[in-house]
């Protein structure tokens, strides 16, 4: 298909689509308005099926077709056709090789044949055409498609209606490029979302396991991220001869980064923990290997304990994480003291024991739960944590609702996890 001549030649009969000024006014306010309709199109494929639909459609007796070219070859690939009997989308022509819009690709000039027998490049395929344009679709200089449009009368288009089609063919080139913007965009969140699907799905089957079965003592369990994947985490380790490792934890940050060092830090807890017998030494050992590996500035809090079954006594360790509540007679915070949380610098890990007697709860949490917040920006807060348990029937669940409800129902802004020791 051809490029257009830098002087126009003499016009030998107008279109007969289009036989005076009014009726040209008309088309172009078609024109008009299919371009706003284009320029609003963010699909692709959508965007050019309406860009070669309402071209014919305002026109009438044409055949349109829009090439893009590919980034991998030197190729243009027909995406967007109407009226055409030969060519189907997915049509592919050389650049500079074959035809008006391959010359057009390569030259990135307009080319029109008043006549396409005696056209040089055009290459007969459409019965019944006589004269047809092929304009270069650019962006930032260069040609990313080739809008071709062809008649059945020879020399059917006027000057007017070319420069129509020029300013026309300037706008489908912006909208193919924010298409293809969206597109990928498009494609990269849904490829996010997956990926986060997973993630969520993997760290399900790493937290929500059945809790274990200890005689004496029952454990419920709350984790509810604020996104697809959490920071925040809990675990229960087999330890042998009736003691078990408990932990729960909150990684800096949120998202996917957040979930992968938990994962990390979850790995690395359950293959130290065997080799201590207390938690002050396991998050002492912990710390040092975090400090090594934990990118600059990111951090974990967390509370570990080591329950004896036979003797009721859980001995906890706590790095930067808050203080567990008592629920027993009243409710009490315990008084355990902190050392840094791990990956920020050397520390030591007091710890302390607490007898766990029938009747006694003992509750961990993290601070996606005190600190969320209600509409005038008030945190839900130890009081209210307190106060909460001090009701009967207190439970995770039940704290986790209550904490929403206090938020008006709105989403956690933060991970939210708790796990409650229950002894019997």
């Amino acid at each position: 298909m051809a490029a257009f001549p830098t002087t126009v030649q003499t016009r030998r009969a107008m279109p007969s689509r289009i036989h005076s000024s009014c009726e040209f006014a008309q088309v172009l306010m078609k024109l008009q308005r299919a371009t706003n309709l284009i320029a609003s199109t963010l699909d692709l494929d959508a965007l050019l099926n309406r860009v070669v639909n309402d071209i014919a459609d305002s026109i009438g007796d044409v055949k349109v077709g829009v090439w893009l070219r590919t980034n991998d070859t030197d190729e243009m690939v027909l995406h967007g056709v109407r009226g055409s009997e030969k060519h189907r989308k997915g049509d592919r022509l050389q650049i500079g090789r074959r035809g008006m819009v391959g010359h057009v690709a390569a030259t990135g000039k307009m080319r029109y044949a008043h006549d396409v027998q005696q056209d040089p490049y055009y290459i007969a395929c459409e019965p019944g055409i006589r004269s047809e344009v092929s304009i270069p679709l650019k962006s930032a200089g260069s040609v990313i498609g080739v809008l071709c449009v062809a008649h059945h009368q020879t020399d059917a288009f006027s000057e007017d209606q070319l420069k129509v089609f020029q300013a026309l063919a300037g706008h489908i080139a912006i909208a193919i490029v924010n298409a293809r913007l969206f597109g990928r965009e498009r494609s990269a969140r849904e490829r996010i979302q997956q990926e986060s699907a997973e993630a969520r799905v993997i760290q399900q089957a790493l937290l929500l396991k059945a809790v274990p079965l200890i005689p004496g003592f029952a454990f419920e369990t709350a984790w509810h991220p604020a996104g697809d994947v959490a920071g925040d985490w809990f675990d229960f380790i087999d330890l042998g001869h009736d003691r078990y490792g408990i932990a729960l934890a909150d990684v800096s940050g949120k998202g996917m980064s957040a979930a992968l060092l938990m994962s990390a830090t979850r790995a690395i807890l359950r293959s130290l923990a065997p080799l201590y017998s207390s938690p002050a030494q396991t998050l002492e050992h912990l710390n040092r290997t975090l400090i090594e590996d934990f990118p600059a500035g990111k951090f974990v809090t967390m509370v570990y304990g080591v329950l004896d079954a036979n003797s009721r006594e859980l001995t906890l360790a706590s790095a930067g994480h808050l203080r567990p509540l008592v629920v027993n007679h009243h409710c009490s915070f315990l008084e355990l003291e902190t050392g840094l949380p791990l990956g920020l610098g050397v520390s030591s890990y007091p710890q302390c024991a607490i007898t766990l007697t029938p009747g006694t709860k003992l509750l961990l949490y993290t601070d996606g739960i005190t600190e969320a917040t209600d509409n005038t920006e008030q945190e839900y807060g130890q009081d209210r944590l307190i106060a909460y348990f001090q009701r009967p029937g207190a439970c995770v669940d039940g704290l986790i609702r209550d904490v929403r409800h206090f938020g008006a129902g709105s989403d956690l802004a933060d991970d939210a996890t708790a796990v409650l020791i229950r002894s019997r």
